[in-house]
């Protein structure tokens, strides 16, 4: 997503590891690993279903991302192609009794960095994407991803004013231009979307997801609270997992539906020829810590 008129037009925008991911997880693709039948039997409870949540985390290995499914009472443990069998298997042992809790799906390719350089806002020779245009205090702001707004004070739109990552993946960017703030969002076919609210997104909500790179693009929320950890940049908490595509660039780029704002793009794996996993901070979040609404 561009910013014109600071409106994302033209282009197309907690332990202590992660990154931005883009897309790379089609529903078809998923590998659900086989595990014992009186394991696909049992029945784990909420302190179980934590626990093994809490031991994914303490095996510290790069590349998952997870969240309990409250439909079917598991952990779903998406991994990408640079988990080994042998780190699943570290997984597994440090969940122990819990570990039939995992269902463990692949996803091709690697999390990485959404970040690429271009236009959109820019800072330097990096590129990410405006999320949505906020208001606090009357004065006007963008928000768009932490790890966006980590890497430097001055933006092409202007100053930063917060940032909060990993563990969070959200940053707030002060306008240079105040009446260039424009709460819309960029279809990237010559229209806009008015977003009159901020919400929370739900498990197999349509979203679309608007960013510099790869324009517009569709999906459904998959899931909720999910953490991932991307590797030595830190793991992010409380994410929304969907199937969206997004590729380096749209990082920062904003996740709605209709014309309630819910999310901004983090990070995930794969593309958009292939297909992928994204995952999202939700923008209530950012909002509340910023003290802001939007426009």
């Amino acid at each position: 997503m561009r910013i014109t008129r600071t409106t994302p037009h033209g282009g197309v925008s907690r332990r202590a590891r992660l990154i931005a991911v883009t897309a790379g997880l089609v529903a078809a693709a998923a590998i659900t690993v086989p595990t014992a039948q009186a394991s696909d039997a049992q029945t784990f409870s909420t302190a179980q279903l934590k626990s093994a949540s809490s031991a994914v985390l303490e095996a510290d290995v790069a590349g998952t991302a997870w969240a309990i499914d409250p439909k079917t009472d598991k952990v779903i443990l998406t991994v990408d192609s640079t988990v080994s069998q042998a780190e699943i298997a570290k997984i597994k042992k440090e969940a122990g009794v819990n570990a039939g809790a995992l269902t463990i799906k692949h996803t091709p390719g690697k999390f990485r960095p959404l970040i690429a350089g271009g236009e959109a806002i820019t800072t330097g020779g990096s590129r990410c994407s405006l999320g949505f245009n906020v208001t606090a205090g009357g004065v006007s702001y963008a928000l768009t991803a932490g790890h966006c707004t980590n890497i430097s004070s001055s933006w092409s739109i202007g100053t930063r004013a917060g940032t909060s990552f990993p563990n969070n993946d959200y940053g707030i960017i002060r306008h240079s231009n105040p009446s260039a703030a424009d709460g819309r969002v960029y279809l990237y076919n010559g229209t806009y979307r008015d977003i009159t609210s901020a919400g929370n997104a739900y498990v197999g909500q349509s979203v679309q997801r608007s960013g510099s790179t790869t324009g517009l693009h569709g999906g459904t929320v998959t899931g909720l609270n999910a953490t991932v950890n991307y590797g030595s940049s830190g793991i992010v908490y409380g994410m929304i997992q969907t199937n969206v595509c997004a590729e380096p660039g749209d990082s920062g780029g904003a996740l709605f539906s209709g014309s309630t704002a819910l999310g901004l793009t983090s990070g995930g794996s794969g593309n958009c020829s292939t297909g992928g996993t994204t995952f999202f901070q939700p923008v209530t979040e950012a909002l509340s810590a910023y003290g802001a609404s939007v426009l």
